[in-house]
């Protein structure tokens, strides 16, 4: 099966298992999108800003020695977008609505992030 398949699949999966979630989309550490689970066309820019902060995000932890990324989680006032390195080579980025519980977006989103490096590294 093709990565970005599977990658759609975890995804899926990730937004069956959690209610508050609504959507999710893959990208390359470069920007390119894999895998999109968003309503509408914002893929592909989502995917875009999701490499770029990842990469300030792990610079930001160099930069301060706070260790090695775990997630970046932006809280808005209609809800919440959380990204994750999925291995070295790819993007998760998870959007959950207003009131969404944080801490099952959090366990959610890094077990989900854990399958998709899985996923990668067996394609490899």
């Amino acid at each position: 099966m093709e990565l970005g398949q599977e990658v759609l699949e975890e995804m899926t999966l990730l937004r069956e298992r959690t209610p508050d979630i609504q959507g999710s989309v893959a990208c390359t550490v470069d920007g390119l999108q894999l895998a999109c689970d968003l309503a509408g066309k914002a893929g592909e820019q989502a995917a875009a800003l999701s490499a770029a902060l990842l990469a300030m995000s792990r610079r930001m932890l160099v930069i301060t020695g706070q260790g090695a990324l775990e997630e970046t989680l932006i809280s808005g006032t209609a809800g919440f977008t959380a990204f994750y390195a999925a291995g070295p080579t790819i993007v998760l980025t998870v959007l959950a609505g207003p009131g969404a519980n944080v801490g099952l977006l959090r366990l959610e989103g890094r077990k989900t992030a854990a399958a998709v490096a899985a996923v990668a590294a067996r394609q490899r």
